[in-house]
């Protein structure tokens, strides 16, 4: 699948929503969440992507004898969240036959729906020597089949 830097334009193959309550500690001087905090957001969302799919957590990849750092990252800001705002996270899985893992993600207000931010993390395979898997590793392969022919 050829991949397009604007995010939203190719369909996810897996997708799961999350919800996060705002809190004092996330905002800045402005008031609005201070921009570092979206990233975090977006892990959120990855962590409970790997919960809702089973295989594919962190504790997964450490099981299998893995990490999956993250090599690029992308955000867009779009409209701040304030104190008690719940942000509305999608997390949409984008399959690829890379040895990569490619997530994007969309943050919506819940109370009126407007788009926030949106962003992409693309994730490598590194081995229990360090180095960056070339090809898919088992795990993530059966992984694949498992949940991406239940589409």
């Amino acid at each position: 699948m050829k991949r397009n830097r604007k995010i939203g334009i190719l369909l996810p193959s897996l997708s799961s929503t999350t919800k996060i309550l705002v809190r004092f500690s996330e905002v800045d001087s402005m008031r609005v969440v201070w921009h570092g905090e979206y990233v975090r957001y977006f892990e959120d969302g990855r962590e409970e992507f790997g919960r809702e799919f089973p295989g594919l957590g962190y504790m997964d990849f450490f099981a299998n004898g893995y990490t999956a750092p993250i090599v690029d990252l992308q955000v867009q800001y779009i409209s701040p969240l304030k104190v008690n705002d719940v942000a509305v996270i999608e997390t949409r899985f984008m399959e690829t036959a890379a040895a990569k893992i490619c997530f994007e993600y969309i943050i919506r207000r819940q109370s009126d729906g407007a788009l926030v931010a949106r962003g992409s993390s693309v994730q490598v395979f590194i081995n229990g020597k360090g180095d960056m898997e070339l090809t898919n590793p088992v795990f993530y392969e059966e992984w694949k089949k498992r949940w991406l022919t239940k589409k």
